[in-house]
């Protein structure tokens, strides 16, 4: 029996649309697709997401989100001591991002293309992650392990200074070999650069 109108859910929707766009691609998926891999009308998409920008938005914040959720947890962590929980959301955000790219590289370059479209939502994924950084660096600071006059800053800092291994131009490099070796040496370079 094909869903009503009813049973339509917000997040039914999105997880009908990513699998749209890893068959389709982001060229030619459009909503009619999504609408008839739900079985419903192309109008019931639209109670929910009132433009094809706006589904692609929100399906491209769901796929940043997943990364900011396993991170949080690393972040939050008050088990570990600061330097190890820097170390540990640094690689851990290297992984996922390494495991996105090579485990379904077509879903990975549709999302590159999505995320280009969607700058809105990646300014607040930006501003999630470094928020989490910043978080760990004031904690470092407080417990005397980091030397930061502005943790905020310093963690935009460590941000940019990784980019190597989260920004997906340059997904191509993370498969390489060495290329865990490479970021392992950045992250100890960074945690040195904050020890006080």
């Amino acid at each position: 029996m094909a869903p009503t109108s009813e049973t339509l859910t917000a997040e039914r929707i999105l997880e009908a649309t990513e699998e749209v766009l890893r068959r389709h691609g982001p060229a030619k998926a459009t909503v009619v697709d999504v609408a008839r891999a739900l079985g419903v009308s192309h109008g019931s998409v639209y109670r929910h997401f009132r433009t094809k920008a706006a589904l692609r938005e929100a399906v491209t914040k769901r796929w940043l989100d997943r990364t900011a959720q396993a991170l949080a947890g690393i972040a939050a962590d008050e088990d570990r001591d600061p330097g190890t929980r820097l170390h540990d959301w640094l690689a851990a955000l290297f992984e996922a991002k390494r495991r996105k790219a090579g485990d379904d590289p077509e879903l990975f370059a549709t999302y590159t293309v999505l995320t280009g479209e969607n700058g809105e939502a990646v300014a607040g994924h930006i501003a999630d992650l470094t928020g989490q950084l910043a978080g760990i660096v004031e904690a470092g600071v407080t417990a005397g392990a980091f030397t930061a006059p502005d943790p905020a800053a310093a963690a935009r800092a460590v941000f940019q200074a990784t980019a190597r291994f989260h920004d997906p131009c340059h997904a191509r490099e993370w498969q390489q070999p060495g290329a865990r070796e490479d970021c392992a040496a950045v992250i100890a370079l960074v945690l040195r650069g904050l020890r006080a």
